[in-house]
């Protein structure tokens, strides 16, 4: 993975507008939070291979750290904390978030073709 380029990420997005697509978004402090202080919750979502299709795809930068928000029909699909990103297969558009320990915080991934599960 690389750093993300906000125009870079911009341009792939677009590719994705649209079409028919599948998202997986992850985020998670895990056991990053209790093995830091025991009385932090361990929060975390997930969801694969959900099938969507979008209009509008906007990435916002906030110093090195970006937002990326789907706008679909009725409603909208954004992760923020995002640092990195790299293409798979030439279909998929992978996003990351790592902490400064370069930890993985959240992910988000759109793709033409389902992800392996």
């Amino acid at each position: 993975m690389k750093p993300i380029v906000k125009a870079e990420v911009q341009n792939l997005l677009n590719q994705f507008i649209n079409k028919d697509v599948y998202i997986h978004l992850e985020t998670t402090n895990g056991a990053y939070a209790s093995h830091l202080n025991e009385n932090a919750y361990n929060v975390g979502a997930y969801i694969r291979n959900a099938k969507v299709s979008f209009d509008q795809a906007k990435i916002v930068q906030d110093g090195n750290i970006f937002r990326v928000g789907l706008k679909m029909e009725i409603g909208w699909i954004y992760a923020e904390g995002l640092t990195d990103w790299t293409m798979h297969e030439e279909t998929k558009l992978l996003m990351a978030g790592h902490d400064r320990e370069g930890r993985l915080m959240v992910s988000l991934q759109i793709s033409e073709t389902p992800f392996s599960y």
